[in-house]
């Protein structure tokens, strides 16, 4: 086996996932996997899964016809059923299943299962079809007094889906995983990863080369970000000012904190999903303006104009009357130059990341950032919820590092100050 490879056999959890890029042994790891569970009793079913039939038909029954026959165990394999009986002492017997419709997952226990390539379902059929399987993963094999049922999972990172919110953006105890670049095989052709770089663009190749979790949807508002390069661990020191970008929705209003270090932004918390003007100005005054923290807020310029609860007061005077120093347009920026100035702070052409993200701090707007796309229509999109918090944190960094200079006259954003 390969490191990962072996990494991945000896995962202790309930729920582990080999997640990997193209050539890396997935169907190998998969099968040698399944093999093993079915040595543990000659009365044990394995379930195996295929995202379609054809896969069934045309690569996995054939591999598992091959490695069985490789390793001395006597089988048959019945085609209409797609079981395979295993006649050798102690092997139990594999039962092969299609992914394309979960309600057919129905009819038997199993003691283990390894299922192939989830991530290339979408979101709530794979939701559903992980329902369907560990649910019918119950089997108690005879000889086996406490037997650990498990479900294995072998697959290709497919953007912010399924795989990715189970075994990566917040995982249970029971949820292991081993992330596999093609690198880590030995065996392939010298030519394969660069044939591969000529073919693939660039979001492609970290997914399908380096088995990494990325937005693979054309068009990606913020297409440099990254979790890990743009990470800084800050945390907001005693005293420290504070500056609050402020988006106003109703029932939804998101704020991202900001303090400055070495004139460079950096993201230190967020307040989400909170329902109205007030109740953000009573949670920002508890937590930081009370604690010693001025706070300057740079909120969406619309709120000068109506109040998120309906009420005769604007969303700027709930602001100023609860103390914080506001900082805004008397219109907002135009969407484009507010996107360019965050994209100028992410990375320059100089290669330069200024803007720093606790992502720990701030897992929300760490999201929107990874994952937020252009819509049809050429505008970031609304409709994924990826919008509120990067319309927050982009008023705030718009302010104070636009990428239009203010001395321009036509179309220039002219800002004022409020107390």
């Amino acid at each position: 086996m390969t490191e990962p490879q072996a990494s991945f056999f000896q995962l202790p959890h309930k729920f582990p996932a080999f997640v990997a890029g193209f050539g890396t042994g997935k169907t190998e790891t998969m099968l040698n996997c399944a093999i093993r569970d079915a040595l543990d009793s000659s009365a044990a079913l394995i379930a195996m899964y295929e995202p379609t039939y054809d896969l069934v038909r045309l690569i996995l029954a054939p591999r598992m016809e091959e490695k069985l026959t490789d390793l001395g165990i006597r089988y048959r394999y019945n085609k209409s059923e797609n079981i395979i009986y295993t006649s050798t002492g102690g092997c139990g017997d594999f039962v092969m299943r299609t992914l394309d419709n979960p309600a057919r997952i129905v009819g038997y226990e199993s003691y283990r299962a390894h299922v192939d390539e989830l991530d290339t379902l979408n979101e709530k059929q794979a939701e559903l079809a992980w329902r369907k399987i560990i649910a019918r993963n119950r089997q108690r094999p005879k000889g086996q007094e406490k037997p650990f049922n498990r479900v294995s999972v072998y697959t290709t990172p497919e953007g912010f889906r399924f795989v990715y919110k189970k075994w990566k953006k917040d995982p249970k105890p029971a949820y292991g995983m081993v992330q596999a670049a093609t690198r880590s095989n030995p065996f392939l052709p010298d030519d394969y990863i660069e044939s591969l770089r000529e073919d693939y663009p660039p979001q492609l190749i970290e997914a399908y080369l380096n088995g990494e979790f990325v937005n693979l949807t054309s068009g990606a508002v913020y297409p440099d970000f990254s979790r890990e390069l743009n990470h800084s661990p800050t945390i907001l020191l005693p005293n420290e000012a504070l500056h609050v970008g402020l988006d106003f929705n109703v029932n939804n209003m998101a704020a991202i904190g900001f303090v400055i270090r070495d004139e460079a932004p950096h993201a230190v918390n967020e307040l989400v999903k909170v329902r109205d003007t007030p109740t953000m100005a009573a949670m920002i005054n508890e937590r930081y303006k009370s604690q010693g923290h001025a706070v300057t807020v740079y909120p969406d310029a619309s709120g000068q104009n109506t109040s998120s609860k309906g009420a005769s007061v604007s969303d700027l005077t709930i602001l100023q009357n609860a103390g914080f120093t506001i900082r805004t347009g008397t219109v907002n920026p135009r969407v484009k130059d507010r996107v360019n100035s965050v994209n100028a702070l992410v990375l320059n052409s100089n290669g330069m990341r200024r803007l720093r993200v606790n992502t720990d701090a701030c897992p929300t707007f760490t999201d929107c950032m990874e994952q937020q796309a252009y819509d049809d229509n050429g505008e970031p999109d609304k409709k994924s919820g990826h919008d509120h918090a990067n319309d927050a944190g982009g008023y705030f960094l718009n302010f104070r590092w636009p990428v239009i200079k203010k001395t321009q006259s036509h179309g220039a954003h002219v800002p004022h100050m409020t107390r």
